[in-house]
């Protein structure tokens, strides 16, 4: 998964999405559950407050005691952390305690009026003598008897609730990291199932792109049908302007042959320097009329959608040609073994660009050609595959300042060799259209190395889409 794909864009999203509304549900679970458990602690405190304050008398020497067995077992542990006391407001009297606080009154913070509730409740934390964070209640009334207020303190050990805590919170981490995990899980199977329309989609195009159909043809979601729909028409409009162009191309060849053909039938019927000077334009005319309606015949191949060329046998039926042609001199022309290989562009078009190549090199060749093709590792530019195409011969070569000068048009080195000298122009220009090159080196046999670079076809062993 590539960083600038939708893919991977669609993934991270969602997973940030999911991560923080986690991290949310963390935060805001705890915090629900820590007031949950501070409210039923409060409650506890409060039930155990009730029973208190039923419980509590006066003493003969007027100080409060409590009747019978009051409370549960924890309040009789020493430093439990669970405590009861009952005071007087104004100092002069023994408060009553649970025999669990063993130095009584407990130092408790101070109560402002204004912090406590509709019923009178303050509450508070305080750490006891043992350590133990303790959470109390405290209310203040009058004993059935006295006209004195009396502070009524109830505290239970907090720390018991904080381990409660602490083990739900890490439930709760571990059941949301499980929950994360299975949620990355979902969202890398959705996306990449609600992208699979669009590989298809790719896919089809890569099919348009080889030949193998001429129609954007597949099952696609709703919103994307308009889309092929779409290309559908843009590839019909390709295929419909190509059509037009070759037409055209064809209709002016057509138109120019005639008249040339006339003009060069009368200036021969005329002797003189006139006509032999007329003669002689009309021929460069030709020549250039022929080479500039090839090149527009070979543009309007270069963009046509769906070529696609198998490689060997092109090289192959060249090589036997080749060496059928020349079997007087004992030249041998052979194609080494490579992969199978597809360029994507016409057949005529590899054709004469390869033809040349192999040509100019039995014309220079001693006593072998040797052409070979292979794959090139990486992707081009377009994201493409891209091949290579070489040509050695074993003839004299070219020093590297004249190998820039051979490849433009009507150049020939030596004037001893038949040619035009347009052939590894038109191989530059014809590659140049397909948005490949040609350049020329030192070959390993000693003479001069011809590469074609040309675009390959996708989805061949070996390229990865």
């Amino acid at each position: 998964m590539r960083a600038n794909s939708l893919a991977f864009r669609l993934t991270v999203s969602a997973a940030v999405t999911a991560v923080v509304l986690l991290l949310a549900a963390v935060i805001i679970l705890g915090e629900l559950f820590e007031q949950t458990v501070q409210r039923n602690f409060d409650a506890r405190l409060r039930a155990i407050m009730d029973g208190l304050q039923v419980s509590i008398e006066l003493a003969e020497d007027g100080s409060p005691r409590v009747q019978g067995n009051f409370a549960d077992t924890r309040f009789q542990l020493q430093d439990s952390g669970w405590y009861w006391q009952v005071a007087p407001v104004v100092a002069g009297k023994k408060p009553a305690a649970s025999a669990s606080l063993l130095e009584p009154p407990l130092a408790l913070p101070d109560l402002e009026q204004d912090s406590r509730d509709g019923e009178g409740y303050a509450r508070f934390s305080l750490n006891d003598a043992a350590g133990n964070q303790l959470r109390g209640i405290e209310q203040r009334l009058k004993i059935f008897g006295s006209s004195d207020d009396y502070s009524f303190v109830v505290t239970g050990n907090f720390d018991e609730l904080r381990t409660e805590m602490q083990a739900f919170r890490r439930a709760l981490y571990g059941s949301l990291a499980l929950l994360g995990l299975g949620l990355l899980g979902a969202i890398f199977f959705q996306v990449r199932y609600g992208l699979q329309p669009m590989k298809l989609m790719q896919r089809k195009l890569n099919d348009i792109r080889a030949g193998k159909v001429e129609m954007l043809e597949g099952d696609f979601p709703e919103e994307m049908q308009p889309i092929a729909d779409e290309l559908n028409l843009l590839v019909q409009s390709n295929f419909a302007i190509i059509d037009r162009a070759r037409m055209q191309v064809g209709n002016l060849a057509h138109a120019l042959k005639t008249p040339i053909s006339v003009l060069t039938n009368e200036a021969r019927d005329h002797k003189g320097p006139l006509a032999d000077k007329l003669v002689e334009q009309i021929g460069v005319m030709r020549e250039q009329v022929n080479l500039y309606l090839d090149r527009a015949r070979r543009a309007a191949r270069a963009q046509t959608v769906g070529s696609a060329t198998d490689v060997e046998p092109v090289l192959q039926a060249l090589a036997r040609t080749l060496q059928r042609i020349n079997r007087d001199r004992g030249l041998e022309v052979l194609v080494e073994p490579f992969p199978p290989l597809k360029f994507r562009g016409e057949r005529q078009d590899l054709e004469e660009m390869v033809g040349n190549l192999m040509d100019n090199a039995c014309k220079w060749s001693k006593s072998k050609v040797v052409v070979r093709g292979k794959l090139l590792p990486q992707m081009g530019e377009d994201g493409r595959p891209w091949m290579l195409i070489e040509v050695d011969d074993d003839g004299p070569g070219l020093p590297p300042e004249q190998r820039a000068t051979a490849m433009k048009r009507g150049q020939r080195l030596d004037e001893s060799k038949p040619g035009s000298g347009l052939g590894l122009n038109i191989v530059s220009e014809t590659a140049a259209m397909y948005g490949g090159r040609a350049d020329l080196d030192q070959a390993d046999l000693g003479g001069l190395r011809a590469i074609l670079r040309l675009p390959a076809l996708s989805g061949m062993p070996g390229v990865v889409i």
